[in-house]
């Protein structure tokens, strides 16, 4: 039971996303430019989805379905 628990923990899906909305500044990660740029994309991708998310819910919500 423990081992099904370990695979649906989301606290590295988290972490990730707060990892890449901040500046590391301890240099703790690698980085280079196609990182950088990955990350970059990683936040567009992350923001358009929230913003997609909201509206399906807005959606739902005034329209009664």
């Amino acid at each position: 039971m423990n081992k099904i628990l370990d695979y649906l923990r989301l606290t590295p899906v988290f972490s990730y996303f707060v990892r890449v909305f901040k500046k590391d500044k301890d240099g703790k990660y690698p980085t280079s430019t196609n990182l950088r740029m990955m990350h970059g994309i990683n936040k567009i991708s992350i923001i358009m989805f929230s913003i997609c998310v909201l509206i399906l819910i807005y959606r739902f919500f005034i329209r009664g379905y």
